[in-house]
């Protein structure tokens, strides 16, 4: 046997342990965090059952999923954009300039197929100068993206000004209406693709070397990079997927409303950063799971449709949308402090006694 390491006054174990017990509690939270929004999202379903007529209809269940299928779409690029400690703040503009690119090309005689790979391509392009000034020029990204926010919102209104195009093929048209669901479901199209592209991130996230090299630069990006792990490549390649996608949400978003302008998908950001914050996607990086992040989005499109039924303005929708955010951020650090602080009180008079 070892030699006793109890205290000789108390016959105690000396407090060693309190670190690793609030580390543990903390990861714990997280989980708790999770599952707390999946509760929220259960207690807002069952109001807007208890209390507004035809709210779980198919079609009314439709309608909810695919008016948030954009901003679920933007949602996963971001979400692991985030764990690895950045952020990408021009979704929106790039969803507006997207479409507002479309509906130019359109209008010019350009043929929709055509249109559909040059608008991603531009998508690609958008992102990859978000990540060339933040992994190359060194600049943060929340001030990358309030700067190119401004930009690709300009270079819509350059392209497209005051104008609105209509009348896109109704073939593609169709395929992203809220009417219009998969045979045997109640699940649109888009809201299918979105299904398919969660399952392949979760994968990719929680169970690759690429997913757990996220994790590790958005906890420490030096102790990531000098373990091997290429962090500007890996920022820079995600950086592209968000443009990309933003770029094919502009498309969707198009289609969808039959419109193309220079304003559409004004305020996604803040919908998009609100849904995985508020799904437990910490905003320092590191920490998070993607059905935290699902569980986010479903309960932010769930009350904004509950919240429409009830004929709630826009503005105050918003007003909700940014109390959810500050909330996200705000409760889990509140929660976190009140445990660290416990741990230091129960591990002051333990140490004292050693």
């Amino acid at each position: 046997m070892g030699p006793d390491t109890r205290s000789p006054a108390t016959g105690a174990a000396p407090a060693t342990e309190p670190r690793p017990a609030a580390a543990a509690r903390l990861r714990a939270l997280g989980l708790r965090w999770d599952t707390a929004v999946v509760v929220l999202l259960i207690a807002v379903f069952l109001v807007g059952l208890g209390t507004t007529s035809g709210f779980t209809g198919g079609g009314n269940l439709a309608f909810a999923f695919n008016d948030i299928s954009e901003v679920a779409l933007i949602a996963l690029p971001m979400t692991l954009l985030v764990v690895a400690g950045e952020i990408d703040l021009s979704v929106g503009s790039m969803l507006g300039f997207s479409s507002a690119l479309a509906g130019a090309l359109w209008n010019a005689g350009w043929a929709f197929e055509a249109i559909v790979p040059l608008v991603l391509v531009v998508g690609v392009l958008g992102g990859l100068l978000n990540g060339w000034l933040v992994t190359r020029v060194g600049l943060p990204s929340l001030a990358v993206t309030i700067g190119t926010l401004a930009l690709y919102r300009g270079l819509a209104s350059v392209v497209l000004g005051s104008d609105a195009v209509t009348d896109f093929p109704q073939k593609y048209a169709d395929w992203t209406a809220n009417t219009t669901t998969v045979p045997g479901t109640f699940l649109t199209y888009p809201v299918v693709l979105f299904v398919v592209l969660a399952a392949v991130t979760a994968f990719v996230l929680h169970t690759t070397s690429f997913g757990r090299a996220l994790f590790a630069i958005g906890a420490q990006e030096e102790a990531a990079f000098f373990a091997g792990i290429r962090v500007k490549r890996y920022k820079l390649l995600l950086f592209v997927l968000t443009g990309l996608l933003s770029a094919f949400a502009g498309i969707v978003f198009t289609l969808r409303y039959g419109s193309a302008r220079a304003d559409n998908g004004t305020g996604y950001e803040l919908l998009v950063i609100s849904a995985i914050l508020l799904g437990g996607i910490d905003f320092d990086g590191g920490k998070g799971t993607l059905a935290g992040a699902v569980a986010g989005i479903l309960l932010v499109g769930v009350l904004r449709n509950l919240l429409t039924l009830n004929d709630v303005p826009n503005e105050v929708q918003t007003v909700v949308t940014g109390l959810l955010l500050v909330a996200s951020v705000l409760t889990p650090r509140v929660i976190g402090a009140v445990i660290e602080r416990r741990q230091r009180r129960a591990a002051a008079p333990r140490a004292a006694a050693t």
